[in-house]
């Protein structure tokens, strides 16, 4: 636990104010509770006595006083402690995130987003709940317990020696539990990250689940997962449960000890009455903290095994980082150099000796079979990845030169997974450029062909488009992240399989369009249409991670290679289509 503590300095120590605030208030509180079974036995020996003074009446004013003190006290702990662990938490989540938004796509590739999902809320709460409640009631226990201690030696030494023989014992069974339960809850963590993961990929492909009636298989999965969680919860229970009855059964032999030894001592005249109700009214302060014991170790564990899994992400390092001096340029011309360029993902070859010299102003297209590299290439252009061998110039500079916020800045992506925020239509256009007025936000849209859908909504722009663009069909979900990419109007922009989902008249007009906004602009394309890419510079025909075939349409039609059997296949054999395209 003290190494964990230690790991979260950082985060402990501008708020430790909060935390001694609440911990002198603990302590105080502690501290008062001493006064009732104290006052209350000098009343019962006086009454029973026989004296006759008004003690009874002053200290039930004392219990009374004492008992609102406390309340008040109670409200300023509360307050210490939650402010602490709030900060703490916030802090911690803050840095959780900005992590997250720091990590390469391999980070992502990788987990799953269920796994990501926990340690953002079920973990976090953990840690929150061992500042907010674990270290208070430890400190309101242990103080409470040192406390009823040192009064109860003051009332009477020889009962309370005998006591602390068995405190001991109630320990060794608490170590033992600490020792036990510490994999298990590491194990039940790890297992919520699975649970986490199958229900949020069956809410976000419950349309996938309904249109292939797979229902029934989706509620089985989640059940198995289910099932795996109440396992470990109950492996940890038993743990528990095998421990409990021990630290129950010596609680309980306290008040056995007290009531038995203290009778002896009425009887020979060596203990009131009053003493023994004021020793045994103090014998909660010290059973209490001894069968909470077990409570606190389950948190402490569980805020542990939880700050570890936190700290993996902490921890975790992005291979795409800026140099240290980077290039300072602000923008890019957009001249791109492949020198042959290979990639692999972890041991699986995805690009194999890539070249090719793109200037500025210049569109080149990218066809192929799916699972052919095109979208791995242009993952490089944007350093999502970095090559695992040869090198990428833009504008004759390595590209791991250029500072990664400037190289992104200045190209646009439409990616092939459109990807729109549970915002507006005009807010989702202008993501990249938060502060574009509406009417640069129109023309974009104009170019990407929004207009001619958007004004079938009530509220036009201002049309929420729902979680992940649900309510928009394919073809307009992808002009509105087209309209998102050209907003920016970048040196590089980059469509990856943008236009699919649109009819060919359509694509037509928006790459039309296109050509007409920056005549500067270096420009790729992903498509499986030859009428996207015809009238490309240079085109580049991809298989299995290699380029088979490259040159202009025309070029590649005499070739009467694989780009001339996919023309034919998509425009007939028919000699004057053929000229005609040619």
């Amino acid at each position: 636990m003290f190494k964990t503590l230690k790991q979260l300095k950082k985060y402990q120590e501008p708020y430790k104010k909060y935390a001694i605030w609440g911990s002198i208030f603990t302590v105080l509180f502690s501290l008062l509770a001493q006064i009732d079974p104290y006052i209350t036995g000098i009343i019962i020996d006086d009454v029973l006595n026989g004296n006759n003074n008004n003690f009874v009446i002053t200290g039930s004013i004392i219990i009374l006083g004492v008992t609102i003190i406390r309340s008040i006290i109670r409200y300023g702990f509360f307050m210490g402690f939650e402010k602490y662990s709030q900060k703490i938490i916030y802090d911690l989540r803050k840095d959780l995130y900005v992590k997250l938004q720091n990590l390469d796509f391999n980070y992502f590739d990788k987990t799953p987003n269920g796994k990501i999902m926990s340690k953002m809320t079920g973990d976090l709460e953990a840690i929150r709940h061992f500042f907010a409640w674990i270290t208070h009631v430890s400190i309101f226990h242990g103080s409470i317990f040192l406390f009823a201690i040192v009064s109860m030696f003051l009332i009477n030494p020889v009962l309370t020696s005998t006591l602390l023989i068995i405190v001991p014992f109630i320990s060794f069974f608490s170590l033992r539990l600490s020792r036990s339960v510490r994999p298990l809850f590491v194990k039940i963590r790890e297992q919520f990250s699975k649970l986490n993961t199958v229900v949020q990929e069956n809410i976000s492909g419950n349309r996938v689940v309904k249109a292939f009636a797979r229902e029934p298989y989706e509620i089985e999965k989640f059940q198995k997962e289910n099932e795996a969680f109440m396992a470990r919860n109950m492996d940890a229970s038993r743990v528990w449960e095998s421990n409990l009855p021990a630290l129950d059964a010596f609680s309980i032999l306290f008040n056995v000890v007290v009531l038995f030894i203290g009778s002896i001592m009425i009887m020979n005249n060596k203990m009131t009455i009053g003493e023994l109700v004021a020793f045994n009214r103090l014998l909660w302060m010290v059973n209490n903290p001894l069968r909470m014991l077990g409570w606190l170790i389950n948190g402490t564990e569980n805020f542990i095994a939880s700050y570890e899994r936190v700290k993996e992400l902490l921890d975790e390092k992005s291979s795409i980082v800026s140099p240290v001096v980077s290039d300072s340029t602000d923008t890019i011309n957009g001249h791109i150099s492949f020198n042959n360029v290979s990639f692999h993902y972890e041991n699986l070859p995805v690009l194999d000796n890539i070249s090719f010299n793109v200037s500025p102003g210049q569109t080149v297209a990218l066809l192929g079979s799916t699972g052919s590299g095109k979208s791995t290439l242009i993952s490089l252009i944007s350093r999502f990845y970095d090559p695992t061998s040869g090198s990428i110039l833009i504008d004759g500079k390595p590209i791991s030169e250029f500072d990664i916020n400037t190289l992104r800045n200045n190209i646009s992506v439409a990616m092939q997974d459109i990807f729109l925020f549970s915002d507006t239509i005009e807010g989702n256009i202008a993501y990249g450029v938060p502060n574009a007025n509406i009417k640069k936000v129109k023309l974009a849209a104009e170019i990407a062909g929004v207009n001619e859908f958007i004004y079938q909504f009530e509220d036009d722009y201002n049309t929420i488009v729902g979680e992940r663009g649900v309510g928009l069909s394919g073809g307009q979900k992808q002009r509105i992240a087209l309209a998102r990419a050209i907003i920016q109007d970048p040196s590089i922009l980059i469509l990856d399989d943008t236009t699919s989902a649109v009819d060919m008249e359509t694509e037509y007009k928006i790459l039309t369009e296109l050509k007409k906004i920056n005549t500067n602009r270096t420009t790729f394309i992903i498509a499986h249409r030859i009428s996207s890419v015809k009238d490309a510079d240079l085109i580049l025909v991809m298989d299995n991670g290699r380029i088979i075939e490259r040159g202009t349409h025309t070029e590649l039609i005499e070739e009467k290679g694989y780009y001339y059997d996919v023309f034919t296949q998509q425009m007939g054999e028919f000699d004057k289509v053929v000229e005609e395209y040619i």
